[in-house]
């Protein structure tokens, strides 16, 4: 039964499920009531200097140390950080949860929060969100973002991929308020810091502490063994996910480092139990790197479609949703028959128009070896008088198709019948190749095989007369379509606590490209076994639309660099874009396919658009002093919280509600009654311009914006105050906007987010 030719294996692949349990981690974050260097700084500004900042930094290291001794007996923990820049504390892993009690109750003690885990949110794209078009405004594509600095913090690099060499033979000096180090180890030599990459440092001691982390494995350095991640690198993530506390130890370090911007990608894997979301530790931490002027941007998380999904809570973090783009890569196959299925894959065709014989796995194999799941991934289960070479979706299965001849791989899920391919990794391969996706063809397939392959009475092949051809698959097309929101890109409402009580925080804040994306990958990296080896994947996540907006804001702060956090969030909300090109709304993606006008709790303000955010017109500012008097607006927040959480007492100029921060939008969860909210706007233009405010009002709610009309002059500031009322109280949340139309060609959009609970007696 020898093949006059190479055959195609016909694989037919288990989808499963893999399970992975950590160990519980007895790690504690303590803060003391001691200033951290930032506050120690900004209260003797005519006295501190670097050295003396060092002196600081090392006395309060050797507090921490002397205060654990005096508490805890030698032996039973051991001190993993001490953080001094942003918060004064330590990370310390005990053997009891005595240890947490008597910590706790010791004098200077102001916070002890439980270690939590962290996982990870897991080219074309700068000229779909329009960033191509404004290079040559900041020196073109090789100077865009020079001097910022941005720290990735997720699971480290690879030195060697293409993605981060240096643009010339001569590498550029990091910036001269960046201070970071680059730290060599296994896989991460000294010259790795090429001017690319400025600094690099690993975080892993709550790992190591709880077991999980693996020198062999997860390597004690900077180098990326998981893909999933001019920059700074801030290793604090592993392929069993992170801690919190090593998270905290990585932030810390960036901002003493002199990072501009924030990238995170990754977030805790449950809700903090306390009485709010906002004041969980890597939260306040983050806010306390806004304050030092870093730009935060995290993921939004992966929990969609489901709503509350949503895994990044604070106003003062942009979080960052995910949509589709334009690319497509059409695959197919023609069947003997003249069937043609519709498939996945980045392949070359089989050569010619020639009809290649079609087996399937279990027919060409060793009897009894073969379960369906993994038999494509073994070589020395088939006959290779019959087939040699095979390919596989799971770990080795191109390799052991190529090793046994084949001339290709069609590969279906003969369990499920369907194969997602949004959630498939893709990356290109050398041998012809084609996942079959739609259950139907699936059937079709399998149907043609079965009719077409000749058996004797034991069931075993005589002759194999189905026959299959591959065609092209590597050519990109690009449709021009609308970005849509990502069916798992986590949605909003935004939620204030672990009871799921609602937040009047708009989240996620933007939308960017995160389905599809080209991008580095490790290939050391076994996250992925698909993928296993190759230097580039096409992968898809809110972690692959972070960075997209990490390198906006890096343009934004490059082109005006005195301008705070807040100022650049504004920016990219308000000049987002909430339809295509031809004025219809963007889409999102929903379960089974279904897809819906896409609302804020979706994208956010809508999909970014960087021309227009490098020059909004307007931004809206919020200083430190007043995300304090937030955080003392929340429902069941007292001061003594905000003191434990931050080291300030509530502001004596007290909020009346969360909606009265100046963000660039307005998000009510239930509104009874009327409420009125102010907005304060800051003229960026570069002449007066007159403005025209345009409302459409959620359903339910009557809206009313004045003044309707104002002149401002550049530098000046309006205040506009937006009241609502309930008109018909419904039972969910309900839509709409106040645009802000500039004579000069500017449009600030706020969106609206209103729940319409009760209308008030007379």
């Amino acid at each position: 039964m020898a093949f006059p030719k190479p055959s195609l294996v016909f694989c037919s692949v288990l989808t499963f499920l893999s399970l992975n349990c950590g160990v519980f981690a007895k790690v504690y974050m303590v803060v003391m009531e001691d200033d951290p260097v930032v506050s120690y700084k900004a209260s003797r500004k005519n006295e501190m200097r670097g050295v003396e900042a060092q002196k600081y930094k090392e006395m309060a290291t050797s507090k921490h140390d002397v205060f654990l001794e005096s508490f805890l007996p030698i032996g039973s923990y051991k001190k993993l950080y001490s953080y001094t820049h942003l918060l004064n504390g330590f990370a310390v892993h005990a053997k009891s949860e005595k240890a947490a009690r008597i910590l706790s109750g010791a004098k200077g003690v102001r916070l002890i929060q439980e270690d939590i885990k962290m996982a990870k949110m897991t080219t074309y794209t700068p000229k779909y969100i329009g960033a191509s078009g404004v290079w040559p405004q900041l020196g073109g594509a090789e100077n865009s973002g020079d001097g910022i600095v941005i720290a990735m913090i997720d699971t480290g690099i690879d030195p060697k991929n293409p993605s981060f060499g240096s643009f010339s033979d001569q590498a550029k000096s990091p910036p001269p308020n960046f201070k970071g180090m680059c730290r060599s180890g296994d896989r991460f030599p000294p010259e790795s810091c090429n001017g690319k990459i400025v600094g690099a440092r690993w975080f892993a001691r709550a790992g190591q502490a709880t077991g999980e982390f693996n020198a062999t494995l997860h390597y004690a350095s900077p180098y990326d063994p998981d893909g999933h991640g001019r920059l700074a690198i801030y290793k604090a993530a592993y392929p069993f996910g992170g801690y919190m506390s090593d998270v905290i130890a990585a932030v810390d370090q960036a901002v003493e480092d002199g990072v501009d911007v924030i990238s995170l990608s990754m977030a805790p894997t449950s809700v903090s139990s306390g009485p709010a979301s906002f004041l969980n530790l890597l939260e306040t931490q983050l806010l306390l790197a806004t304050k030092a002027g870093v730009s935060v941007i995290q993921a939004a998380g992966n929990g969609g479609p489901d709503v509350s999904s949503i895994v990044s809570f604070s106003p003062w973090i942009t979080s960052v949703a995910a949509s589709t783009t334009d690319r497509k890569y059409n695959k197919s196959i023609i069947t003997g028959s003249g069937l043609a299925l519709s498939c996945g894959g980045l392949s070359p065709p089989t050569p010619g128009e020639t009809m290649y014989p079609l087996a399937l796995a279990d027919d060409v194999s060793i009897a009894n070896t073969t379960d369906g799941s993994n038999g494509c991934q073994d070589p020395k289960v088939f006959i290779r008088s019959l087939v040699q070479g095979k390919l596989d979706t799971f770990a080795g299965m191109i390799d052991t198709i190529q090793k046994i001849g084949a001339a290709g791989v069609v590969i279906t899920d003969r369990y499920t019948g369907d194969i997602d391919y949004d959630y498939q990794p893709i990356f290109p391969t050398t041998l012809p190749s084609a996942m079959v996706l739609n259950g139907v063809d699936m059937m079709n397939l399998m149907e043609y095989y079965g009719n077409n392959t000749a058996r004797d009475n034991d069931g075993g092949v005589i002759t194999f007369g189905a026959t299959v051809r591959i065609l092209e698959g590597r050519r990109a097309s690009y449709s021009g379509e609308r970005p849509e929101v990502a069916d798992y890109s986590s949605r909003g409402p935004n939620i204030e606590n672990a009871a799921m009580e609602l937040a009047d925080v708009l989240k996620p804040n933007v939308m960017a490209p995160g389905h599809h994306i080209w991008g580095a990958w490790s290939p050391t990296s076994n996250a992925l076994p698909e993928i296993q080896g190759e230097n580039f994947a096409i992968l898809s996540g809110t972690s692959m639309s972070t960075p997209h907006v990490a390198g906006v804001v890096a343009l934004i702060k490059q082109r005006h660099p005195r301008w705070s956090p807040a100022m650049i969030m504004s920016a990219i909300m308000t000049t987002a874009d909430v339809t295509d090109r031809s004025g219809r709304p963007l889409m999102a993606r929903r379960d089974v396919g279904a897809m819906v006008a896409a609302t804020p709790f979706d994208m956010g303000a809508g999909a970014i658009n960087v021309a227009r955010a490098l020059d909004p017109g307007l931004v809206l500012d919020v200083t430190y002093r007043e995300y304090l008097q937030f955080l003392c607006a929340v429902p069941g927040v007292d001061d003594a919280a905000v003191r434990r959480a931050v080291g300030a007492s509530c502001p004596s100029t007290r909020a009346r509600w969360c909606t009265d921060l100046n963000t660039p939008s307005v998000t009510v969860a239930s509104l009874v009654g009327s409420r009125r909210v102010e907005r304060r706007v800051y003229s960026v233009g570069g002449e007066n311009e007159t403005y025209m405010a345009y409302v459409r009002a959620p359903d339910g709610v009557a809206v009313r914006v004045s003044p309707d009309e104002f002149t401002i002059a550049p530098g000046e500031a309006a205040v506009l105050r937006i009241v609502l009322n309930t008109t018909a109280p419904g039972n969910a949340f309900s839509f709409g906007e106040v645009v802000l139309r500039g004579d000069k060609k500017h449009s600030v959009r706020i969106p609206l987010a209103v729940y319409p609970a009760a209308v008030l007696s007379p």
